[in-house]
């Protein structure tokens, strides 16, 4: 079977996904429509992966010329001839596809585009419809994903849901014997602090500058506490003056965008991660989090509620209401003053991720979404 793997860009959650695909003995080739000026991922084409041009080279600028680009993309499909094409966000590559009229269409949801985009006005509503209305197959990675497929038309019976998951093998926690990570060690970091790790972009969907502030907060009652501050964003000017005139710049320490290999030894370095995002569907970052033994502290938002519970503190870890500064520098304390509860704690969040967030026992759930998209025809 001929795949054409269709994404808006190139991530590292695209790179994860062709790999497997590579490994399945289809032949897969792979379209890009944007190509954003930052690196999304450093890893070039997985070995076997067929990378599909435009005409010229490159896409259009995005939607600023929509009938060249859809005129291209048919060109693309007419020469590549795909048996199944595999496309998401649903508003951008697989709304394409649709407009296109290839069938079958599997389209696959990222979560922000039904959770957020599908919300912006009546096109983007218009857009989400008729693209689920000519989708033989919907993928997505939870619960709350589903149930907002189904309201916007998508029938139920052709929706097939499963965690992307993460490489277990690979988050992990520390080995035995290891009391400390070498992070800790090189930030001269002791076992008297207590570290926080934020991974999440640095925009107001993702609650960052209320991150920021909770944190200035608790920070100026304990002396221990620490922040690894990961990634970048629209808000890193506010974000660092948040911590410069709080007098806590010292005690935040900012990598900047870290590379996929180094990143389980910072989840590792830490005592807890947090997440106050507005909307998610299954975070990656909460399931590698948890996958190295770190206890979380997260939004109460439906998607967080599939992994941490539905109280305010469960096995893994704790809720508390998103974009509350108070509840969230309240939260923070709490989990600082019961840091006894926390190894435990991360073995519940790691046996957890191992039953249902192995990207290795998941993945195959797509070549199922595969099967039936081609017997829907």
């Amino acid at each position: 079977m001929k795949i054409l793997y269709f994404s808006r860009d190139y991530t590292p959650h695209d790179y994860r996904f062709l790999s497997a695909l590579a490994g399945t003995g289809y032949l897969v080739a792979y379209l890009r429509l944007e190509n954003c000026r930052r690196i999304l991922e450093e890893r070039p084409l997985p070995q076997g992966i067929e990378p599909l041009a435009w005409v010229g080279g490159t896409s259009p600028a995005r939607f600023q010329d929509g009938l060249r680009l859809l005129a291209d993309l048919k060109r693309v499909i007419r020469a590549y001839k795909p048996d199944l094409i595999h496309a998401g966000p649903l508003q951008t590559s697989a709304f394409l596809v649709a407009l296109a009229g290839f069938q079958p269409l599997v389209s696959m949801s990222w979560g922000y585009d039904l959770l957020f985009d599908a919300e912006r006005n009546f096109w983007w509503r218009w857009a989400t419809r008729y693209t689920l209305k000519h989708t033989a197959v919907m993928v997505g990675d939870c619960a709350t994903i589903r149930q907002k497929a189904i309201t916007y038309g998508m029938p139920d019976k052709r929706i097939v849901t499963f965690p992307w998951g993460v490489d277990i093998n690979y988050y992990r926690p520390l080995s035995p014997g290891f009391r400390s990570s070498s992070l800790r060690s090189h930030l001269g970091w002791g076992e008297e602090t207590f570290v926080i790790i934020s991974t999440r972009s640095w925009s107001p969907l993702y609650g960052v500058e209320e991150l920021a502030r909770a944190f200035v907060y608790v920070a100026q009652q304990r002396p221990e506490l620490r922040l690894l501050m990961l990634g970048d964003g629209p808000q890193a000017t506010l974000i660092r003056q948040i911590f410069s005139e709080g007098g806590v710049l010292n005690r935040v320490h900012f990598p900047g965008q870290v590379r996929q290999m180094d990143l389980p030894d910072y989840y590792r370095a830490a005592n807890l991660y947090i997440s106050n995002s507005h909307s998610d569907g299954t975070s990656i970052s909460l399931l590698e989090a948890m996958a190295c033994g770190c206890p979380v502290l997260v939004s109460d938002i439906p998607g967080n509620r599939e992994w941490v519970g539905e109280s305010e503190i469960s096995p893994v870890g704790w809720l508390f209401p998103g974009g509350d500064i108070p509840a969230l520098a309240g939260a923070i304390l709490r989990c600082v003053e019961q840091c006894e509860r926390l190894p435990e704690m991360g073995q519940a969040a790691r046996l957890l991720v191992e039953q249902r967030g192995d990207w290795t026992k998941n993945f195959p759930r797509l070549l199922q979404a595969y099967e039936m998209a081609i017997g829907v025809l």
